[in-house]
């Protein structure tokens, strides 16, 4: 039976600093990703990140200094569930289900606007991406932000499932449809992110909160932390009812 292990949270301060392990079992580990951390060192090696934000080699180190595989990407400022295999057999084999398209990836986010729910469908990079998101809940405050002609500002938070993988795909998908996330320093909107920052709430509002993989028999769940624990507030919503828990 798999080994369910939630011990030791993720602690920010060097040099004793653990990911949150969501799952672990013979063949894999799911963590946490804190946002700022890299899932591996870059491939391209004039690109150097200190090992205290490299996941891969903390995240070796905590389980004894076994080797572990990275299978898939998180972008370095989005946190949440994020894999590694022990083995290069369980590698590919997760690897596979990914590139069949076989795994859920469910995330969510807060975006500036009122989308509407829908499957975006335009291509990036010149592949074809597909990305579904349904509206959790919408909330309009009395403030103009910035030069917005509007007295008002409208936002939502989305959950959102990307049925291809491309590079920045739900980042990209959104802010072409005019609703970029909330905290996005590339995509977004500087004026909207300054004013959740001035909220209490900064980084970007982009959580991976749940992977499942049928055909292997996963499925984690990532909870919340940081920025979102306040952010379910200021929308008056309880995560556990309005969401995965």
């Amino acid at each position: 039976m798999p080994r369910l292990a939630y011990g030791k949270p993720a602690v920010l301060e060097q040099p004793s600093l653990y990911l949150r392990i969501l799952f672990e079992n013979p063949d894999y580990v799911a963590v946490d990703k804190p946002a700022g951390f890299h899932v591996h060192p870059p491939e391209d090696q004039r690109h150097k990140i200190p090992r205290h934000r490299n996941c891969l080699a903390l995240l070796r180190d905590q389980l004894g200094g076994n080797y572990i595989y990275p299978v898939h990407r998180l972008d370095g400022a989005t946190t949440g569930v994020l894999f590694y295999a022990k083995t290069s057999e369980a590698a590919s084999a997760l690897a596979g289900q990914f590139k069949e398209r076989k795994v859920q990836k469910t995330y969510y986010a807060v975006v500036r606007g009122w989308p509407e729910d829908q499957v975006i469908e335009k291509d990036l990079d010149g592949h074809p991406s597909k990305t579904w998101i349904r509206v959790i809940a919408k909330k309009e405050v009395p403030v103009k932000i910035g030069k917005s002609k509007f007295e008002t500002a409208r936002y939502a938070v989305i959950e959102a499932q990307p049925h291809t993988g491309r590079m920045h795909q739900i980042r990209r998908h959104l802010a072409g449809i005019s609703h970029p996330l909330i905290g996005d320093t590339v995509y977004g909107d500087g004026p909207h992110n300054r004013y959740f920052r001035e909220l209490g709430m900064p980084g970007l509002f982009l959580r991976s909160a749940r992977t499942q993989v049928p055909e292997l028999g996963l499925d984690v769940t990532a909870g919340w932390r940081g920025s979102w624990h306040k952010a379910w507030d200021w929308f008056g919503l309880c995560p556990l009812i309005n969401s995965i828990s």
